[in-house]
């Protein structure tokens, strides 16, 4: 149930408990003030009907009774001791207050009629009740209102707070006065902690920023001198660890572009089956492509006539995507490594045969310098990071699993796109000429 359905079915219970309880207290209080009363009138009447039946031997005119025939057994035993009393009966005549006293060998009695009276008290429990309900029909319509705003601004807080874990660090509840509340107190702390974290996430992205900048420099000069030394084994060992710290610090710019959300999509149509074959020619690396729906299968490296779809996306990202994918596969899994084309070409899917993803990637997602599990091989842990921004900017899914008979499986979902228009048509057509 809705947080104001609870809210409103509470104030509902409050506001009929609270009549109840008026109403049995009214009630009670109503009911023992008017038998007291009538216990006394009867007291009084019975007392001076003693003396005028001492005083004449008759009680004619006095408003009691000798020996009257429905006195309650009860009061006549009563009498029968000795002793006066009174009490309340519900018989077929009606309610009534008695009292009687003795009167030599006889008994005398008065009996008050209580008919009006407890119909003016049923009167009253009625009213009573309509004005419970009356007063729960106004209360329970302003209960679900009051409700209803509080639900709103909590669920405006929450979706605040969905956004920013999203990776909206701009999203703020706060939109104007608002009033000072418990809830108030929790969209300030969620604003307060969002901004924190944006300050804290915006120094690292421009620390890693600037840290790429300021190596680019020396490290072009590196390149140069690695280039002058004479050929050798350590010559070649120098360079090697030369062009993988220029890669490094490539990556780490493209990041930083990322995370600043500086890169922005540029559609255009693409064939993806004939790109997933070019990408896997580009990395000299061995895959086979499968294409859905069906029965072709091919190795890459010999045959580029893959043909699906063609779908309208930035080609240069999906490119880059779809390598980091199938390097990473290969560098951290194991052969055989296969790439499933849908025959729409919206979705492509990169699986090797090695020991899969750790856990903690598949449930945190790929983190920048963590590579995983120690089986996973080495490497900086920066290509599936990329991966995943580039995935972002053109509107994919990109969702990393483990296949169930055992290897690491990535899932790329293109999105659903605009037709394409008369330009893209024209380029499609000059790509094909091509």
């Amino acid at each position: 149930m809705a947080l104001r359905w609870r809210i409103a079915a509470l104030v509902a219970a409050a506001a009929c408990a609270v009549a109840a309880a008026v109403g049995v207290l009214v009630h009670e209080f109503s009911r023992n003030r008017e038998l007291s009363q009538a216990r006394e009138s009867a007291r009084v009447t019975l007392d001076r009907a003693a003396v005028t039946y001492a005083r004449t031997g008759d009680v004619q005119g006095s408003g009691a009774a000798l020996d009257a025939p429905g006195l309650p057994g009860g009061l006549r035993e009563l009498v029968a001791e000795g002793r006066r009393g009174t009490e309340f009966t519900t018989g077929s005549a009606g309610p009534a207050m008695w009292a009687a006293r003795p009167a030599g060998s006889r008994v005398l009695s008065v009996r008050v009629d209580l008919t009006t009276t407890m119909r003016d008290i049923g009167a009253l429990d009625a009213s009573i009740v309509v004005a419970g309900l009356i007063t729960t029909a106004v209360v329970l319509p302003l209960g679900v209102l009051t409700a209803g705003r509080m639900s709103r601004r909590l669920r405006t807080a929450a979706g605040t707070a969905r956004r920013i874990a999203a990776g909206d660090l701009d999203a703020r509840i706060a939109a104007g006065p608002r009033p000072r509340d418990e809830i108030a107190d929790i969209s300030t702390a969620v604003d307060t902690m969002a901004g924190a974290l944006q300050k804290r996430l915006l120094g690292e992205q421009r620390f890693t920023a600037d840290v790429a900048h300021e190596l680019r420099t020396p490290l072009m000069g590196l390149v140069t001198a690695a280039e002058l030394l004479p050929e050798g084994e350590a010559a070649g060992y120098v360079r090697d660890r030369v062009r993988v710290l220029s890669t490094l610090v490539e990556e780490l710019l493209e990041i930083s572009r990322l995370d600043a959300g500086a890169e922005h999509a540029d559609l255009s149509p693409c064939p993806v089956g004939p790109l997933v074959c070019d990408v896997v020619a580009r990395t000299g690396l061995d895959a086979k492509i499968v294409v859905t729906g069906e029965d072709a299968e091919s190795d890459a490296r010999s045959d580029t006539g893959i043909d699906t779809a063609t779908v309208r996306t930035d080609s240069r990202r999906l490119e880059r995507i779809l390598t980091n994918l199938v390097v990473n596969a290969h560098r951290h899994g194991r052969a055989p490594v296969v790439i499933t084309v849908s025959d729409d070409g919206r979705t492509v899917a990169v699986r090797d045969h090695g020991p899969g993803y750790p856990t903690t990637l598949l449930d945190d997602g790929p983190q920048r310098f963590r590579t995983g599990a120690r089986e996973r091989g080495t490497g900086h842990g920066l290509g599936l990071t990329i991966a995943l921004g580039h995935a972002q900017v053109i509107g994919a899914t990109l969702e990393f699993g483990n296949a169930p008979d055992g290897g690491a499986l990535a899932t790329l979902r293109l999105p659903q796109v605009l037709p394409p228009t008369e330009a893209d048509v024209g380029d499609l057509a000059d790509l094909a000429d091509r």
